[in-house]
C-alpha cells in the first residue's frame, strides 16, 4: 500500500558562502553487478554511446558533457595510477539508488511506447503538482528510473 505523503515545499535559500560556480553535474554513477548487462540495457533503451569501456566500468555519453558511469560493485576499491596522476579508490555501494531523466512532455508518450516494445514494465506514473509527469521504471540491478517532464521541480 502506497504511503500518502505530501511533500514539503522548501522556498529557503541555501544560508551557505557561495564558492566559485559550477557548470553542472557532468557525471552520475550506478554501481552494477554485470557491466555488460548494464551497459546493453542502458545503449539498447537510450541509445548513449560509450565513451570507456573496460570489464571494471563503462562511462556513457548521455549527451554533451553528461556522463552516465557504470562501476562494477567492488571494482572501484582501489586507487587506480595514471599518467596524469591518481584516480581515488574506495568507491562502491550496496543497494539501489536512483536517477531521473529529462524529457519533452511530447515524448512521454513515446517513451510509454518504448518501454513497453522493450519489454521494460512501468512501475508508477506521477502527476506532479507543477503540471510535471513522471514514468518509473527499474534497470537491470533494480535501480529505480525516471523519465520526467517540466514541472517536476521548481527549478525544471
Amino acid at each position: 500500500m502506497a504511503n500518502k505523503t505530501k511533500l514539503a515545499v522548501v522556498r529557503k535559500r541555501s544560508t551557505r558562502g557561495k564558492g566559485p560556480p559550477v557548470s553542472g553535474v557532468l557525471e552520475t554513477a550506478l554501481v552494477v553487478e554485470d557491466v555488460v548487462r548494464a551497459t546493453r540495457f542502458y545503449q539498447q533503451l537510450f541509445g548513449f554511446d560509450a565513451l570507456v569501456q573496460d570489464e571494471r566500468l563503462c562511462s556513457l555519453n548521455v549527451r554533451p558533457a553528461q556522463v552516465l558511469l557504470l562501476f562494477k560493485r567492488g571494482g572501484s576499491l582501489d586507487d587506480i595510477r595514471l599518467p596524469g596522476g591518481i584516480l581515488p579508490g574506495g568507491m562502491d555501494a550496496e543497494g539501489r539508488t536512483h536517477m531521473g531523466f529529462a524529457v519533452e512532455p511530447e515524448h512521454l508518450e513515446d517513451w510509454r511506447e518504448w518501454l513497453q516494445q522493450n519489454g521494460v514494465p512501468i512501475e508508477s506514473t506521477v502527476h506532479w503538482e507543477r503540471g510535471g509527469t513522471s514514468l518509473y521504471f527499474r534497470d537491470p540491478d533494480g535501480h529505480l528510473l525516471e523519465l520526467a517532464t517540466p514541472g517536476v521541480w521548481a527549478n525544471y
